[in-house]
């Protein structure tokens, strides 16, 4: 493993992070109207800065790095932790593959519910409330072992990490608006990204 070869298995985990939710987001706004929705400034503003840490900078990086690009950050590179990041990214993308396939009708991007939402239970969604965003949370891990740069590497736990920050409690109070006494006991007996832990 080289520092090149991570920056080509990131480009490759992000292809494939792509080839599972665009056919998914493109299929579920032909079909699936929305019926609550509680986006507004804050939460596009999270979105832009989820998607500058875990996609615009580390792909730029990716892209331009031969051209000097952020090289002043980059670290002594260990193939050891490059292996881990990509057995990371691996595991991220099987997780996030089975949440777009277990919520189907009911996904969506952002804070919304589409008509006829039901509540998720089963699955991956039986040991946490939100595996999509320990999918993302392991994606920013990946994105740290992979791409050893002081600003690129950390930059998806930032960036992610702000929006969950902000995003999650609205989310779960979304749901528990919609389903009640379904969903407090639901949360009740499941933790939000770690199952057993968190």
């Amino acid at each position: 493993m080289t520092r090149l070869m991570a920056e080509i298995i990131f480009l490759i985990g992000v292809f494939g992070w792509g080839a599972i939710r665009i056919p998914h987001e493109v299929k579920n706004k032909r079909k699936n109207r929305i019926q609550v929705s509680a986006v507004d400034r804050q939460e596009r503003v999270l979105l832009l800065i989820s998607l500058t840490g875990l996609g615009i900078v580390p792909i730029a990086y990716c892209l331009l790095a031969r051209f000097g690009m952020l090289r002043f950050a980059d670290y002594g590179f260990s193939a050891v932790q490059a292996w881990a990041g990509a057995a990371i990214f691996a595991a991220a993308l099987g997780l996030f593959l089975a949440t777009h396939r277990q919520l189907g009708r009911n996904w969506s991007q952002t804070l919304e519910l589409r008509e006829g939402h039901t509540l998720v239970t089963h699955g991956v969604y039986r040991l946490m409330r939100h595996p999509m965003y320990t999918a993302f949370f392991l994606w920013a891990l990946a994105q740290l072992l992979l791409l050893q740069n002081w600003v690129v590497g950390p930059a998806g736990f930032l960036g992610f990490g702000l929006l969950y920050a902000f995003r999650v409690g609205r989310e779960e109070t979304m749901m528990q608006e919609a389903f009640g006494a379904e969903y407090a006991a639901y949360a009740a007996r499941t933790k939000r990204i770690v199952p057993y832990l968190y």
